[in-house]
């Protein structure tokens, strides 16, 4: 801060000259002592200049109700919103959240350092904080089959940008623990920063060795024994509720029946659609669940606001105090805690303001590349043994692997899979490159009934993705994903009830979020009338089938993907 301002502020502060803005008559929520004091908040060009009794120049009654800092995201794909950038930023910052740490591997495993440079543009200049977390794993495994390969080399670029913060979620722990050079190049090219973990179900062992790599962080824990044993190891533990994955119910239930102490924990979205957001919050929701399975209000707001700062060195943010940036959420109470207003950088945030879309570059909307499909190829033949069964789970990403007797029917002198009310058929294209690979398995426990779901969302390599229970009406969603170059599609009964256009490297629209929500909320109800279980998200759950990084097994363009063997077989009967 340059001498003649700091005087200035200094003038401020001591209340000799009045403030430019002063919050009056508010709880301040003292993030870092955890307590609710009553006091003013001062602000002079985007920053607190004190807590205390002030005047301004302009103020602001808040008649009691709650001053907090601004909430902070502390995971998130902006691409898994299905709407652009900037949309997304607007519609989460009206829901309290003023800071975004973002991972784009998404675009980057469809477009490489385009898909990144993308983000990067589409977040310059919007009402919050944009950080960004350099994708670590493009691809996310050896058995990928994606659009792009990041190495470290071609990271280097990046290190000097203001808003890379570190190191995205490092999914491939394999890599690390087995001493990859690599992976270790990456590693070590951010050393002295921030490096995001991806490490679900990890043995103790190599838990440590996970650690010792230089993982700062994780967000795939599903259980309170788990979370603790990656806090003790010295690790962040971003707890999670998105739209499929929601985490935070049984982490947080664990926390307050232990008493646990709560400083190694942050909220994250991870992968949350924009009507889910809209409906029922962002980190603000997380806050509210938290305190309702008994978290101490102030505990679950230090989760949303100084830890996830501390954790990612963002000294400016995540506290009401002099020199930190004025990003406030107001909320009416301690009780409801429901947002009445935000402020990023001393500025309201005016709610439902119109989003000015930026151009796309038109080499990004055309990502679908496919060849060699067709309806034939999906047929599974049957040789009469055991199969190996996805089994999906509600409200959760992992999966098992079990091993079942399933249908099958007799047709042109050969036997093949018959799906059913409790076995579908689950297939995976690749979109990228026109190689021609497919892989075809079995799936238990999504239930859709007459008819077939695809999406290019397809975590992280995002091919195409669809399941069914008729050949017919699998091969008319995929050929809908080609021609609309990718998106969400759903066929019922030989016809396509509905599609969500997602022409921006297949993940995500950018004809306003208006419409995304009016195709989603039109086609989700419908895959539950299908069979759908309500524990599903029926497009978010299934774009994780195909994501080789979470156990148990997977479908991927080489066939079925036993992930605690790492190994690939062609068919679920091999």
């Amino acid at each position: 801060m340059e001498l003649e301002m700091y005087r200035r502020y200094s003038q401020m502060a001591r209340g000799i000259e009045r403030a430019e803005l002063v919050f009056k008559n508010g709880r301040v929520f003292s993030s870092g002592t955890g307590e609710f004091i009553d006091r003013d908040v001062a602000v002079a060009d985007g920053i607190v200049i004190g807590v205390g009794t002030y005047k301004g120049e302009r103020e602001i009654d808040l008649e009691g109700k709650v001053i907090c800092p601004g909430f902070i995201d502390s995971h998130l794909h902006l691409e898994s919103t299905l709407v652009t950038p900037g949309e997304l930023v607007r519609q989460a910052a009206q829901c309290g959240t003023t800071t975004f740490i973002v991972d784009p591997h998404e675009s980057a495993n469809v477009s490489g350092t385009d898909g990144i440079d993308y983000i990067l543009d589409q977040t310059d200049n919007v009402p919050a904080n944009v950080y960004v977390m350099m994708p670590s794993c493009v691809p996310a495994t050896h058995v990928d089959d994606n659009g792009c390969i990041l190495t470290a080399g071609k990271m280097k670029g990046y290190l000097e940008h203001p808003r890379i913060l570190g190191l995205g979620e490092v999914m491939d722990a394999p890599s690390v623990i087995n001493g990859s050079v690599a992976m270790h190049e990456k590693l070590q090219l951010f050393q002295d920063r921030v490096k995001d973990g991806h490490a679900p179900f990890l043995a103790p062992g190599d838990l440590s060795a996970y650690v010792l790599g230089g993982i700062d962080t994780d967000h795939e824990c599903v259980d309170y024994e788990y979370a603790m044993s990656e806090a003790r190891n010295g690790m962040y533990v971003l707890i999670r509720e998105g739209s499929a994955a929601r985490n935070l119910d049984a982490i947080v239930s664990g926390i307050v029946e232990h008493h646990t102490d709560t400083t190694s924990f942050c909220f994250c979205t991870d992968d949350k659609h924009i009507e889910e957001i809209r409906r029922e919050g962002h980190i603000n929701y997380n806050v509210k669940r938290a305190v309702q399975l008994g978290l101490p209000v102030e505990k679950a707001l230090q989760m949303a606001t100084i830890q996830p700062a501390r954790c990612y060195g963002l000294c400016h943010l995540g506290m009401i105090a002099p020199g930190r940036q004025a990003d406030f959420v107001i909320l009416d109470n301690v009780i409801d805690l429901n947002v009445v207003d935000v402020y990023h950088c001393g500025k309201r945030i005016i709610k439902e303001e119109k989003t000015e879309l930026k151009i796309c570059p038109p080499y990004l909307k055309n990502t679908v590349h496919v060849s060699g499909f067709s309806e034939e190829r999906l047929k599974l033949k049957h040789p009469g043994t055991k199969a190996r069964v996805i089994q999906m789970q509600e409200k959760q990403i992992v999966t098992k692997a079990v091993l079942e007797e399933v249908p099958w029917v007799e047709e042109n002198g050969g036997k093949y899979f018959a799906p059913d009310r409790e076995y579908q058929k689950i297939a995976v294209i690749e979109r990228h490159k026109n190689t021609g690979k497919m892989g075809v398995g079995i799936v238990k426990g999504y239930g859709i009934c007459g008819g077939a779901i695809a999406s290019s969302v397809s975590h992280d390599s995002h091919n195409i993705i669809v399941v069914g229970d008729n050949d017919h009406d699998m091969a008319l969603a995929v050929k809908e994903m080609i021609r609309t170059q990718g998106g969400y599609t759903l066929v019922c009964n030989g016809e396509i009830y509905g599609t969500l256009p997602l022409p921006v490297m297949g993940l995500i629209s950018d004809a306003g979020y208006e419409r995304v929500n009016e195709a989603l909320a039109r086609m989700i109800p419908k895959a539950h009338e299908m069979g759908v279980k309500e524990g599903f998200d029926p497009f978010i759950t299934l774009s994780f089938m195909a994501l080789p990084v979470i156990p148990e097994i997977r479908v991927t363009p080489r066939g079925i993907y036993l992930v605690n063997e790492d190994s690939i077989i062609r068919t679920p009967f091999g």
